[in-house]
């Protein structure tokens, strides 16, 4: 019978061989598993008095009872950025020029996002399951953080522009990351067996700036958070989405990443992913989001099983997953599936 153990996730982000190849998602979206369990607990974390103990009991619970390991929860510093906003295009990028950048409040932000997040912490420890640990930490990466105060176009036209902004920008926003990690990393390391930040580098075809401009400005403050997570002696997973093969080498040599998750098949199989990095570092999903959503069962069932096998091949660590998230329009009957798939070939249900 199955049991969750931490430290299968945590060997896979080493490149370690776990005893048991684990399930691993970026994020399963808490309607999910109330539409799966049937139990109502979502309206917990945002009520107008929210109970985080009953959330996070319930949302662990679901990754329990459905052969994870370790809980994936991150605390998004988007969430709490003033006036930010400008990622997912609900308002302009507030910082448009050196007077903007002058003015924008970054030595609040540390503050606001303990205020913010340290109760939903401190609950998720409290009710943490035998056996399991959360993978996550603080959420989104420099570049990502820099599209929500300045917007991706308006980014690209200030690299031209205003080249020395442009690089002001994403060393302050490396320092304000490095503080609140070092935070977290003080309070809550014990919590996490893996730690990441998810930071969209790339499209389908290339990366979303320059190469070179991600090694002068971005990969820096990666860096950082890097060497902080591992002077706590934590395996740093990271997550980014896009074709971004042109700054690997990048990330494993000189950040020292330990993992890598998120893939798309018409940007590289998973396979490609094993073969060009998979004796350097940790491979993490496999299963293309899209097939959660309209591949038929047959043919998903199938496509599990050769991931299974391709994992199974590796002489290092491979988590299972979908390529990207578990996002609310996910079919819930594929992703079942994909589930006690990977379950029965790992021998969950035997006695």
């Amino acid at each position: 019978m199955f049991k969750p153990d931490y430290r299968n996730l945590e060997d896979c982000a080493r490149n370690k061989k776990p005893a048991r190849i684990p399930l691993y998602e970026h994020n399963v979206d808490p309607g999910v598993a109330e539409r799966i369990t049937g139990q109502p607990f979502v309206h917990c974390y945002f009520d107008e008095k929210p109970d985080y103990e009953t959330f996070f009991r319930h949302f662990c619970g679901f990754f329990r009872d459905y052969g994870y390991d370790a809980v994936s929860y991150e605390c998004c510093i988007t969430e709490v950025l003033p006036d930010g906003g400008a990622l997912n295009n609900l308002r302009p990028g507030v910082i448009q020029s050196a007077g903007d950048f002058e003015k924008y409040p970054f030595d609040r932000v540390p503050q606001i996002f303990i205020d913010t997040f340290k109760p939903k912490l401190d609950a998720l420890k409290k009710v943490m399951p035998d056996g399991m640990k959360a993978v996550g930490g603080v959420g989104n990466g420099v570049f990502e953080i820099a599209e929500d105060l300045v917007g991706y176009e308006n980014l690209c036209l200030l690299s031209y522009d205003d080249p020395d902004l442009y690089a002001a920008l994403f060393a302050r926003i490396g320092r304000m990351m490095k503080e609140i990690w070092s935070w977290f990393l003080d309070e809550y390391a014990d919590l996490y067996c893996v730690c990441r930040f998810g930071d969209d580098l790339g499209y389908r075809s290339n990366t979303l700036v320059s190469p070179d401009d991600l090694r002068a400005h971005v990969l820096p403050a990666y860096k950082g958070i890097v060497d902080l997570v591992h002077a706590k002696g934590k395996p740093f997973l990271l997550h980014s989405c896009g074709c971004i093969f042109s700054v690997m080498d990048d990330l494993i040599d000189k950040v020292g990443i330990d993992a890598k998750h998120s893939n798309e098949d018409q940007i590289a199989p998973m396979s490609e992913w094993v073969e060009r990095y998979g004796d350097r570092i940790g491979n993490f999903g496999g299963l293309d989001t899209d097939h959660l959503v309209r591949m038929p069962l047959p043919e998903l069932e199938q496509k599990v099983r050769d991931l299974w096998a391709l994992a199974c091949k590796k002489k290092g660590g491979f988590a299972i997953g979908s390529g990207n998230s578990i996002p609310a329009y996910v079919d819930d009957e594929r992703y079942l599936l994909f589930l006690k798939t990977v379950r029965t070939l790992r021998g969950d249900f035997e006695d």
